[in-house]
């Protein structure tokens, strides 16, 4: 077997750097736009026509997929528990491989006398487990050096593990 040399620019501690920035960003404004009154109008512009999402096993396709989800949705509160971000050469900036795990509740907090238990999930925290394939976005306005780039949303799987 040969190897053959990459055209693949490498990464580096500072190109990694800059893109744990870049995810990080990327998450905060994510949740706080999904946890928006205004996420029905908001949301979707995360993600391109091509983007692909699988929520819970449930695949969708684009903003009008993600848009299709969303509306029927009670409003939500995320916690971030942790993210880890892998940077994919093969392009200048990288794709961003982004996983987040958190908890979050659909609805009103649930009021729940000690001892007793509820089928129903309203209202009660659930551990989520949601990884990103964020792209760099050419449409974008270029972004300065030592600057994150602008991305959006290739890709997008959720599953409730809790």
């Amino acid at each position: 077997m040969t190897s053959t040399a990459s055209n693949s620019p490498a990464l580096t501690h500072l190109s990694i750097s800059i893109a744990t920035r870049a995810a990080d960003k990327f998450i905060q404004l994510y949740y706080a736009t999904y946890d928006s009154p205004s996420r029905l109008s908001d949301l979707p512009n995360f993600y391109r026509p091509i983007s692909s999402l699988t929520w819970n096993g449930k695949p969708l396709q684009g903003p009008d997929g993600l848009r299709s989800l969303i509306e029927k949705m009670p409003p939500t509160k995320h916690e971030m528990q942790s993210f880890d971000c892998h940077p994919i050469p093969g392009s200048t900036p990288p794709s961003l491989l982004v996983t987040v795990s958190g908890t979050v509740v659909h609805g009103k907090p649930a009021q729940i006398a000690p001892g007793q238990r509820t089928k129903s999930v309203d209202g009660q925290a659930r551990v989520f487990s949601q990884t990103f394939m964020l792209v760099p976005d050419s449409a974008a306005a270029p972004s300065q050096p030592g600057e994150p780039a602008k991305y959006y949303i290739g890709a997008d799987a959720l599953r409730f593990v809790g």
